[in-house]
């Protein structure tokens, strides 16, 4: 066994592979799905998955996984527990406000009316209807190509339909939340025009082939559960994705070190450029 050192002291996890249930299940779930649960972080996933496991009463991961096959909803449990749907509107509004402030009008230099822009792992869709709202202010949403992609279909079904509690709505300032949003019941629905606007997908970050050719990436406290192989290699595919002096945007946790190993360059606090 391993030892590490967590804020509540120690605590055992046991060495990669060491498992041979939860190394099985890895394998099944990779033949019959597509999804390589090896590319995240172990400690992290199997803890999750455990605690789901033991929620609906299996003891090991290999009736887990036979029990996901003959139930589709608890297999879209699975998917919501493994890929972490939490998500806002306008997360670490700062940020945001630089994409909009800066960001957006150097993309556009030269008379670009409008911009190909992808929400990579978009969950429920509070991240790219922020862009579309951002776009949108800029006078250019119709002129643009907005796509969005997630692996699990249950967060892309949430986020086709548009209606999101009053807290994902804490951060967006309150003029554009005036703007976009009808309250209905205990629900905020996005406007139609947004809804329009995005062409939502399903996608696997980690195998399918992206296109190429955008302005703008954003994907946001997702690489945080991968291994560093996996991040590379996601590196390597989103820089090859931009168009030259296109810019990737990750999250507040995600800072790039040696950007230019992928063709990169930093614009501003996690925004990098394809240089």
């Amino acid at each position: 066994m391993d030892l590490i050192r967590s804020g509540a002291g120690r605590e055992e996890v046991s060495a990669p592979g060491s498992d041979p249930d939860y190394s099985g299940f890895i394998k099944s779930i990779n033949a019959s799905t597509g999804i390589d649960l090896s590319q995240y972080k172990e400690a992290q996933m199997k803890r999750r998955l455990t605690t789901l496991r033991t929620k609906h009463g299996y003891s090991t991961f290999a009736q887990f996984f036979e029990a996901m096959k003959k139930d589709k909803n608890l297999f879209f449990e699975f998917l919501d527990r493994m890929t972490i749907n939490v998500s806002e509107f306008w997360r670490n509004p700062n940020r945001w406000e630089v994409l909009r402030d800066t960001i957006i009008p150097e993309l556009r230099a030269g008379g670009k009316k409008g911009l190909k822009v992808w929400s990579a792992a978009c969950s429920t869709g509070e991240e790219p209807y922020t862009l579309a709202m951002i776009l949108d202010g800029h006078g250019i949403l119709g002129d643009s190509k907005l796509n969005a992609a997630d692996l699990d279909e249950g967060a892309l079904a949430k986020a086709k339909q548009g209606q999101y509690l009053e807290r994902s709505l804490k951060d967006v300032p309150p003029k554009v939340a005036e703007k976009y949003f009808k309250a209905e019941g205990l629900m905020y629905k996005v406007d139609d025009k947004l809804k329009r606007a995005v062409n939502f997908h399903k996608a696997n970050l980690l195998t399918d082939k992206f296109d190429d050719g955008y302005d703008l990436i954003v994907c946001r406290n997702v690489m945080i559960y991968f291994t560093e192989e996996a991040k590379a290699t996601l590196y390597h595919k989103f820089a090859s994705s931009l168009r030259k002096g296109g810019v990737l945007f990750v999250g507040s946790t995600e800072q790039i070190f040696s950007p230019g190993q992928y063709g990169l360059e930093p614009c501003d606090t996690f925004f990098y450029k394809k240089i």
